[in-house]
Formats: C-alpha cells, structure tokens, sequence
C-alpha cells in the first residue's frame, strides 16, 4: 500500500469517529490518523503518528506537585480566571491504534503567572474519554517558573491498565532548547484563534487491542464523581 492510499484510510477512519459514525468493518484495523483535516480544517498532521508497531507516548516525570482526587470536569476555567484560553482535543488510542472509551485523564499545571495551586485545585482536574476515546480540555496556556518550559502535566489510564504519567509541550517556545525533560515526541499541534489557542494532542498507550474490535481488550465502564488511578504514579521530578 502506497503512502497516500495509507493516509487516506486512517483519515476516513478518524473522520467517521469525528462524526459519530460507525467504523467500517473493514477499516476497524486501520491504524489511526492523529488529527484530519477536519479537526484542524488544513492538511492532516501527526501528533505524533499512531501507526501499527509505534512506540507508544512517552512516559515523564510526574514532577512535585500531582495532588490525587481532582475534581471532574473538563474545563479548568471561568469568567474571572486570567491568562489566554487554551483548548486541547485529541484522542486516546491503544496499540492497535483504536479508539479507547472511558480512559481517565488527569490533568494538572501552572497558572498563568507560572504558579501551581498547592492548597486546592485551580487548574487541576480529570475526566473520561468518550465512546469514540476523545478529550476536551478547557483551560489557560500555562505560565513559566524557573527552569522549565511551558507545559501541561497529565496522567492518562485506561481501564484496568497501568497509568501513564507524561507532559505536553508547547512548540516554538524558547525554552524547550535548555530544558533537560523536555521531549519533542511530546509537542501538541499548536495554532491561535482569535485571542484563544487551539491545541491538539492524541496519546498512544501501550494497551493490547483486537483489530476489527474497536475495544481494548479488558475495558469496563468508569464509576461517575472523582478518578481513582489504578496503580502508581510517576517519578518525583520538577
């Protein structure tokens, strides 16, 4: 199959969850593109790529400031919160490059004076994925602290699997040159919109998945009100 064959049926696949449709039968094994053209209305891009035999998104540090027991919602934000908007969308996918349904994402940052809310929970929060495995998070585009780049912090588990601790980047910063954790596998696909910016991100976990099913193999529904993560966390770091 030629390169160009291959994009366009990972579009078709991608654009069908997009839609709420129902995956084809004969496409259910087709590895997954990470953003359409109709989620970013230009050519498709990877971010990164989900492909069969991919690795899948790399682990980082949790750094100090985790707090367990966020609460759930999927916006971070309200009138009065300062800082530019931030809306990131992806998906969440397995090693077969199928959507996963009811993932938890955990996600936690600086504000947007680069401090992190260590007596309560602005700018924390978790949530699921849908049936098709996507995400929407609502927030501000972090601010930066001494010796790090800008960055969002997030924990990803499907059901019953092991949690993945990792970070999200912002490209074009300055300072991904001389931060040492900074991974440039780990860039979201950045654009601004009017006064707001726009981020996409799709996490590949390392989950064994059944072609032509659409599910992981082990998946359960997730209990509603706060997540729970089954199993540790990341390594101490900033």
């Amino acid at each position: 199959m030629d390169r160009d064959s291959h994009l366009s049926r990972k579009t078709v696949l991608k654009a069908a969850l997009a839609a709420g449709a129902s995956v084809p039968i004969a496409m259910a094994g087709v590895p997954a593109l990470a953003r359409t053209a109709r989620d970013s209305g230009g050519s498709p891009a990877f971010t990164p790529a989900c492909d069969d035999g991919d690795d899948p998104t790399p682990a980082q540090t949790e750094g100090p400031y985790f707090k367990p027991n966020s609460p759930r919602r999927t916006s971070l934000v309200d009138a009065s919160t300062q800082g530019t908007r931030l809306t990131v969308t992806g998906y969440v996918f397995g090693a077969a490059c199928l959507p996963i349904a009811n993932a938890l994402l955990d996600f936690w940052q600086a504000d947007t004076n680069g401090a992190y809310d260590n007596s309560g929970y602005r700018f924390r929060g978790h949530q699921f994925s849908d049936a098709q495995g996507r995400f929407s998070l609502t927030t501000v585009v972090p601010g930066l602290y001494p010796g790090r780049t800008r960055h969002l912090h997030v924990k990803v588990q499907a059901p019953g699997r092991p949690v993945l601790t990792t970070q999200l980047y912002f490209p074009g910063e300055p300072r991904n040159n001389t931060d040492t954790i900074f991974d440039p596998e780990l860039l979201m696909a950045v654009r601004t919109n009017g006064p707001a910016r726009e981020a996409s991100f799709d996490f590949v976990l390392n989950v064994p998945q059944t072609p032509g099913s659409g599910r992981s193999d082990r998946s359960a529904d997730r209990p509603a009100g706060r997540g729970h993560l089954e199993g540790g966390g990341g390594v101490p770091g900033r």
